[in-house]
């Protein structure tokens, strides 16, 4: 029998953890944009010393959710308060499982008292759509799921294009395009711009250092808005370097989000039994991969909570939502905390030398920019012994000339301290097709801030960057 359901799957393979890690999904693609429009170095080195333009029109999903009870809806399921929730804001919206779990995050925006949109990856939206389907409440959903990671040569096309405009000079494009100064928004509120002959929703933003603008509109009018924002850049004599796929996901290294934790799916009665049989065979959460040095038997050890990812601050117990029993006492509790490691080069260049070597065993291959190689990544994090963490998320940064990553330590380990991570799978390697027969490494880290970078660590608004909550 085929089947048909995320729940159908689990019950044929009963062992979760050695389905995720051995799955055939591949590595994780950025779909339809350039990999590279001059070259990655330049492009990461461009959000630090001038401007860039991100094309994030194709790598996410889209919700619009809209009726009379669209707040209330979201707000039960977000640890976010939408209390001060107003139109022409955004948030960062976080939902958890009945066990108190992250499934994953999108951002939200509230166009009307009765409209949302939503950006993100799969697994919140999936959950989102989940919830409507099986509530009372009187709302609708339209969703735009992200394009496909291989269209092979077929048209694709989204409800909205997507922008992102930031760095250092970025002000003066934004002059420019504006026909004059652009208003003062605020950090993660909207206003609108002129850009060109069009008037266009911008958020105020940033995800590499400096802050910036996202713009968003409708898709037919892609090509236009790109083309006013390069012209202008022109006009305003700033190096604008368009960034591809291959370095666009580095940014978060320097600026300290980790983009795909586990979806905190996979466990639970009730609730999360009942999501598993509505989520489909070829959904996210059936397909996606673990990697890493750090195996268990428990899927569990690989869930995040929202304090250990620095999502406390945005917990708040003014409204009832799913999981916030199991929030609050986690709040109570000693939690492991997010920082960036720092990887020793010596021990860098040596895993990258054994490939060199013919008719010798090799490391893990370390891809650059970005080496990655499974929808999540976990990495074992030593001390002596002892394990006190995991590497989520890593990769090469020119502007700071080292490999980094995001990851969770416990709440002892300080920053400064060097640690061991273990990079590469045991046993040479899992079944994954992103991965190939390999032995296993140790290499130095030093645990660093979140953010790394200390023009996001000092000049970004208050938030989840630079707090821990």
């Amino acid at each position: 029998m085929t089947a048909t359901s995320l729940d159908d799957i689990l019950k044929e393979n009963p062992d979760v953890v050695g389905m995720l890690r051995n799955s055939k999904l591949g590595i994780y693609v950025y779909p339809v944009v350039a990999p590279e429009f001059s070259n990655w170095r330049d492009e990461q080195r461009a959000w630090r010393e001038s401007a860039v333009l991100f094309d994030q029109s194709h790598h996410m999903d889209e919700l619009i959710v809209e009726g009379p009870d669209a707040a209330r809806f979201l707000e039960s399921l977000a640890i976010n308060s939408f209390a001060n929730f107003g139109t022409d804001r955004a948030k960062h919206f976080v939902p958890v499982s009945t066990e108190g779990y992250v499934i994953g995050d999108m951002i939200i925006f509230r166009e009307r008292e009765d409209k949302f949109v939503l950006v993100g990856r799969a697994p919140t939206a999936n959950w989102v759509q989940f919830n409507q389907a099986v509530s009372t409440f009187n709302v609708r959903i339209t969703r735009d799921p992200r394009s496909p990671s291989r269209p092979d040569g077929k048209a694709v096309t989204r409800t909205h294009y997507r922008f992102q405009i930031q760095g250092p000079e970025a002000d003066k494009i934004f002059t420019v395009m504006n026909g004059g100064p652009v208003p003062d928004v605020k950090f993660f509120h909207v206003d609108w711009i002129n850009v060109g002959s069009k008037r266009v929703q911008a958020l105020r933003h940033g995800m590499a250092g400096a802050p910036g603008l996202e713009l968003w509109g409708p898709y037919e009018d892609k090509d236009y808005i790109r083309k006013v924002i390069l012209d202008s850049a022109r006009e305003a004599g700033v190096d604008l370097r368009q960034v591809g796929s291959r370095a666009y996901a580095t940014n978060t290294l320097e600026s300290g989000w980790i983009p795909s934790p586990l979806p905190a799916i996979y466990t639970g009665d009730g609730l999360m039994q009942q999501y598993r049989e509505w989520l489909a065979a070829d959904s996210y959460e059936a397909g996606g991969s673990i990697g890493g040095s750090y195996v268990s038997k428990d899927i569990r050890d690989y869930y995040t909570n929202p304090y250990e990812l620095g999502y406390g601050i945005y917990a708040k117990f003014d409204h009832d939502f799913v999981g916030r029993e199991a929030v609050e006492k986690m709040k109570g509790q000693k939690n492991r905390k997010k920082v960036t490691f720092e990887w020793n080069a010596e021990d860098v260049v040596n895993v990258i030398a054994s490939a060199f070597k013919p008719g010798e065993d090799h490391y893990k291959w370390i891809d650059f920019p970005l080496s990655n190689y499974a929808s999540s990544s976990f990495d074992m994090v030593m001390q002596g012994d002892r394990m006190v963490g995991m590497s989520m998320f890593n990769g090469y940064s020119y502007n700071e000339r080292c490999m980094l990553s995001l990851g969770i330590v416990d709440d002892d380990v300080q920053v400064g301290d060097v640690l061991t991570m273990v990079w590469g799978e045991p046993n040479g390697g899992s079944d994954k097709t992103s991965t190939e027969k390999h032995k296993q490494a140790e290499i130095r880290v030093r645990v660093s801030p979140t953010p790394y970078s200390t023009e996001a660590r000092e000049n970004y608004a208050d938030s989840w960057r630079t707090k821990q909550g």
